[in-house]
């Protein structure tokens, strides 16, 4: 499954967790073989032939690079603003009316089929591989079993290299074909092995699953996912910008139950360039506040949470949306959003070690502003008087840690020395 938004392989850092490696862990090499004989009798009760996977594995060495990053936490995180407003840039936009037009006569079919709009197949393939011309170079063999021998998503890891070897002896790939993210993903729409073996098609009618070399190929897989894993329903809608009452509105619904339109508005909720018909007529959507109260506001419907199964993170989500309604001709926001400053790991974690300290619990101190986080500070908001959106911004973390009294470490002396 594809890992998150390239655009240049930009990541989404608003789920990303860290996890620092092992002190005690062996010697990389030793923990690498032991792994390797391990593994291989998997494979082969797999149905894999040994000699294959013995050879390629016994060229490998496991990648510091890829390790790395799986246990990255970033030292800062910029408002979800900046991510999504490179996902709609105008050049991003250019490119992809471009490639709308350019695939019309494989896009047709394939929403016919499958129902999902031509500009939402064409808006992930514009931030899975910024629209096929950066589809990583990572050898996801390597990728995949440096991943697993690290041990932290073994279980993962080896599913999809096990996945991985079944491409390459179906002859479907070959080995310098298997190129892709850090993570494993591939081809122009950043599939995993897995999901490769399960939902790619051949688009072209070539009579191969080309998802590297062939855009239709890659089109197609990536709407056949959506539509029979993800379960897009054909003319639903995937989102649309709200605006709430000032007056006492609950902003604590936000990532609440899903209502249907007609209770959103009974709220006084309104869309500033109006409801999707379909909308209006049947489903019910969730509300979120990517930036709180302050910012713009989204009504998200159970298309965009098909998306999210495509990656599992809303601002990915939220971005293919704004990008294929601006492909499809839509204008920008209504509402601006708010002029936040990033957030250093020292605010993230201190915000949370200041709300379990007021009795808050955030689930964990990792420096992940995730949903038990947002809850909690949902909670200490709704304490306080507060709009309790779950939004912390800058300023707000830091009336948060002075009433739990936590101050922030001095900074280093920049000058010399007396």
């Amino acid at each position: 499954m594809p890992q998150g938004l390239n655009l240049g392989m930009l990541g989404v850092q608003d789920f990303a967790g860290g996890q620092a490696p092992s002190a005690a862990a062996p010697p990389l090499d030793t923990a690498f073989a032991a792994w390797r004989e391990s593994f291989i009798p998997k494979a082969v009760a797999k149905g894999l032939p040994e000699e294959r996977v013995r050879a390629e594995l016994m060229g490998l060495t496991p990648d510091p690079h890829v390790i790395t990053l799986d246990h990255r936490q970033p030292e800062l995180t910029k408002p979800i603003s900046n991510y999504l407003n490179t996902c709609t840039s105008a050049s991003n936009i250019a490119r992809g009316q471009a490639g709308l037009a350019a695939q019309q006569t494989v896009l047709y079919p394939i929403s016919d089929r499958t129902g999902v709009p031509g500009e939402i197949i064409v808006a992930i393939w514009g931030m899975e591989s910024a629209f096929g011309a950066v589809q990583g170079s990572d050898d996801v063999l390597r990728s995949l079993a440096t991943l697993a021998s690290d041990g932290r998503r073994r279980a993962w890891a080896e599913g999809e290299l096990i996945a991985a070897f079944k491409i390459l002896v179906s002859g479907e790939a070959g080995r310098a074909q298997l190129r892709g993210s850090w993570a494993g993903a591939m081809g122009q729409t950043q599939f995993s092995p897995s999901d490769y073996l399960n939902f790619a098609v051949d688009g072209d009618g070539d009579g191969r699953r080309d998802i590297w070399g062939s855009a239709a190929d890659a089109l197609a897989s990536t709407a056949n996912f959506l539509s029979r894993k993800a379960a897009w329903r054909a003319e639903g809608a995937v989102q649309v910008e709200v605006a709430l009452p000032r007056a006492g509105f609950d902003y604590s619904l936000a990532e609440g139950p899903m209502k249907s339109v007609a209770e959103w508005l009974a709220m006084g909720v309104t869309a500033p360039r109006g409801f999707p018909d379909v909308a209006v007529h049947g489903d019910t959507a969730g509300l979120i506040l990517p930036m709180g109260w302050q910012g713009p506001g989204f009504l998200i419907y159970p298309n965009h949470m098909a998306i999210r199964a495509y990656n599992n993170s809303v601002a990915y989500a939220l971005g293919v949306g704004l990008l294929a309604d601006r492909i499809a001709g839509g204008g920008p926001l209504v509402q601006p959003w708010p002029n936040d400053q990033p957030l250093t790991l020292a605010d993230r974690e201190g915000a949370q070690a200041a709300l379990l300290r007021l009795g808050f619990d955030p689930g964990g101190q990792d420096g992940v502003i995730g949903t038990g986080t947002r809850k909690a500070a949902r909670a200490w908001q709704m304490s306080r008087s507060l709009p309790a959106d779950g939004y912390l911004s800058y300023d707000l973390i830091q009336r948060l840690k002075a009433e739990a009294g936590i101050t922030d470490p001095p900074a280093a002396a920049s000058g010399p020395s007396a």
